[in-house]
């Protein structure tokens, strides 16, 4: 998980850094920083860049319609479903860096491995399971209850 190892070294080096040393790591550090007026919508498109994934495909993967799906991405709507996320995500094909920092983007806690349902999705997603239907089985099989469909 290179996003967790980059934050925890950030971190690191803000712990000795002295307020008038704020500017000087700012800079230092301009590339590791979250900007922009919609972190989460620029994560998600240049995830579905590198990947070539069309939005509409992830939508279709997800189960969401067309335009709940742009809202979403977009930030224009706002949902505090945080299954929703994860079925972007896994749409999209998310590895899980990158859906642990689309879910910290969006203000959602990210995956966390104590919790065993997080833990059966943390393993669908590092085994390279997208299908929502296959974590799903994956999530009953496992006694835990399957990501909802709700928008």
């Amino acid at each position: 998980m290179i996003e967790e190892k980059t934050t925890q070294a950030l971190e690191k080096v803000l712990k000795d850094t002295r307020p008038q040393q704020a500017e000087a790591f700012l800079r230092d550090h301009e590339d590791r920083m979250v900007t922009g007026d919609r972190p989460f919508a620029d994560h998600f498109r240049s995830v579905l860049r590198k990947k070539k994934i069309r939005q509409q495909e992830v939508f279709l993967a997800a189960d969401l319609s067309e335009s709940y799906g742009y809202k979403l991405i977009s930030e224009e709507k706002h949902t505090v479903n945080r299954d929703t996320i994860l079925r972007l995500c896994l749409g999209g094909h998310f590895e899980l860096g990158e859906t642990q920092r689309a879910l910290k983007l969006y203000g959602m806690a990210p995956l966390y491995s104590r919790v065993p349902r997080d833990a059966v999705i943390m393993i669908a997603i590092n085994a390279g399971t997208y299908e929502i239907a296959d974590v799903d089985e994956l999530l009953i099989q496992n006694g835990q209850t399957p990501l909802s469909r709700t928008e």
